[in-house]
This record gives structure tokens, sequence and C-alpha cells, in this order.
């Protein structure tokens, strides 16, 4: 918005020409997004409290976590709220809004964090199951279809519309052709739900999205920059750079939440931040077709994802549980890891993936 308004004026006051420079923007999304979410978070909180949106702990079938957990119990969640507000604000003031991929990734991110919005509240002031699996998964769905539908048909690199790059080589794509919607579901679908199991313990999830968004505000910038994209030779996308904008804005309105989330938290994100958050990365990923380097950004969250897949075969087949309990990190906290460790040893490892991601642009 600002963009709009005031680079245009650059030819009567010399000062607005510094708009057109998106590391001036993006440094200018993270500062805003953090003031946001640090001032609103008091007032977030005090409304969550008041409509009594808060965490609901329930007995399981491990009862050592249930006795680490049950203190949280009264914690307000959906606190996604907080995150949404201060980068959706963020990016509507300091990205260019005539770029599409700022319209297709906001579009993503609202419309998810509103299915894991009625997913909370469901669970709270309903039922336990919320919307229920398939519902949500469907919900998920349909959305990462039409944003694969936009993209195959109006496709933002000419040629290139069906088509995914394999990391650390130059020219290899592979062509999908219509299978390449259902791709881009898939990978917004998963991204989402990998995200939506990594937020279990204070400050963990955030955390990593924080550090994920630190390596795509990298890769969108240099992809939406011709020069930069040419000597790396990874794909240059029209406006891309713009998505580094947005993804600055995750990042202040992540430190902001932080602030809150942090051990012991004050509030939980819910589904309405880790849906929404975690389809945002993969919309960003599809857009600026850097779809595979994202298993490797947040190559923590594949590791969330695989542990439960892999603990529902196993014990499907085997009769016996793999991991003492799934997702990941409750199965380090089942052993009798501290809470704080499991959360910084994770962001560590979060942030060796993301530092591998960054050396594929360059190792081709």
């Amino acid at each position: 918005m600002l963009y709009n308004w005031l680079y245009p004026l650059r030819d009567q006051w010399f000062i607005f020409n510094i708009f057109r420079y998106i590391t001036f923007r993006a440094a200018g999304a993270t500062a805003t997004a953090l003031l946001i979410s640090v001032i609103l978070g008091p007032f977030i909180i005090k409304f969550l409290k008041a409509f009594s949106l808060e965490e609901k702990i329930r007995k399981g079938d491990v009862f050592p976590l249930y006795e680490l957990h049950k203190g949280k119990e009264g914690t307000p969640t959906m606190g996604g709220i907080l995150i949404l507000i201060a980068m959706v604000t963020s990016t509507l003031l300091w990205a260019n809004l005539e770029a599409r991929s700022i319209g297709l990734v906001l579009f993503s991110t609202i419309s998810l964090g509103a299915i894991g919005f009625i997913d909370d509240y469901l669970k709270i002031k309903k039922s336990p199951t919320g919307l229920g699996a398939l519902t949500k998964f469907i919900g998920q769905s349909i959305l990462g279809i039409l944003i694969g539908l936009y993209l195959f048909k109006l496709p933002l690199i000419a040629g290139y519309a069906s088509k995914i790059n394999i990391p650390f080589f130059k020219d290899l794509w592979v062509q999908l052709g219509i299978f390449y919607v259902l791709f881009v579901a898939l990978v917004i679908v998963g991204t989402s739900n990998a995200v939506n199991l990594t937020d279990g313990l204070d400050g963990l999830a955030i955390g990593c999205l924080i550090i994920a968004a630190l390596a795509f505000t990298a890769i969108a910038y240099l992809c939406g920059n011709f020069q930069f994209a040419d000597y790396l030779k990874i794909a240059y996308v029209p406006g891309a750079g713009e998505l580094a904008v947005f993804c600055a804005s995750l990042i202040g309105a992540g430190l902001g939440f932080l602030w809150y989330n942090s051990h012991p938290a004050q509030v939980f994100m819910g589904d309405t931040g880790s849906l929404a958050l975690g389809g945002a990365l993969g919309t960003v990923a599809v857009i600026i077709k850097q779809e595979l380097v994202l298993i490797i950004v947040g190559g923590i969250f594949i590791l969330e994802a695989i542990s439960v897949i892999l603990q529902v075969i196993h014990f499907r087949f085997k009769k016996r549980r793999l991991f003492l309990i799934a997702p990941l990190h409750h199965h380090f906290e089942a052993q009798g890891w501290p809470e704080s460790k499991i959360i910084i040893r994770f962001w560590i490892i979060a942030a060796i993936f993301a530092l591998l991601s960054l050396s594929t642009l360059k190792i081709r």
C-alpha cells in the first residue's frame, strides 16, 4: 500500500524512491509486524480469556505426558489470530499489492487461517474432534487445488506452468502436466499439516517457522531478481521479490508472538496459526518454483510428520509403538528431556536445514 501510494511520487520527492527497494520494504515489514504483535499481544490474550477460548488438556494413553502438560490447561489458544493480524496488516502496508504473488499468498494464508479458526472454536466449544480430520483435509485440498489451477492456467513464468525443478541441478525440470495441480495441493496441504503436528511445545513451531521464513525471504528475493536468478541458474519469477516482504512480515509477526509463546507460554497459536503459516510456506514455495527445496527448508516439519506416519504404520503391522509417542518432540519429552531443551535443539536443527536449503542455490 505504501509502495503503491508513495513510490509514484518519487519524481516530486526523491526520498520516496527508497520504496523501490525490496530490502527496505522487507525491513519495514518485519519491524511493523513485530510492533503490531507485541503491542496487540496483551489485548488478544485478554480477549481469548474473556471468551474462554482456552486450551483443554485431555488425559491420553501416555500418563507421563498428561502430568507434564496438565499445567498448560487454561492457557489461551487461537493466538494465531495475533500472528495473522500482524503479518497481513504489515504485508498490505509494505508489499506491492499489484503483484499477483501477494494476492495469491494472502488468499491462501487467510483461507487456511479460517479453517483453523473454525476447527479451534469447535474443539473448545463443541467437540474434541473439531471439524474432523476428513472435513479439514477436504477444505485444505480444495484450497490447494484452486491455487494449483490458478498457477497452471495463469503461470507467473511462461513455459514453466507444470514443471518442477530438481535441487542441485541447473536445468533439470520434471514435467508433470495436469498432475501439477494435484502436486501443488499436496505441497500446501502437506506443509500445513506438518506445521500443525509440530505445534506441541511452547515456542517450538513458531521458532522453526521464523527460521524457515528467513530462508524463504532470501530465496524469494533472489528468485525475483533477474540478475541474481541468472547468476545462480534458478528460475526467475516476476514479482516473486514481493514474497520476500511477505516472509519478512511472517518473521516479524512470529517474533512478536514468540514473546508471549515462549516457555512457559501465555498463549498458543492453535490450528488458526499453524495451518495458516504452514500453508503460507507451501504457497510461497510453489509460486517461486522451489517446491522441492521446501523439503529441506522445512526439514524439521517433515521429520515430525514422518514420525507420525511411521508410528501409525508400525503399530498397524507390528502391534506396538515405534516411538514412545508421536510426533517426534513428544517422544523425547516422554524420554525425560526438559521441554526447553527439546525446543532449542529443534530450533538448531531447523537452522541447519535452512542453511542447507540456501546451499542448493549455489551447488548446481
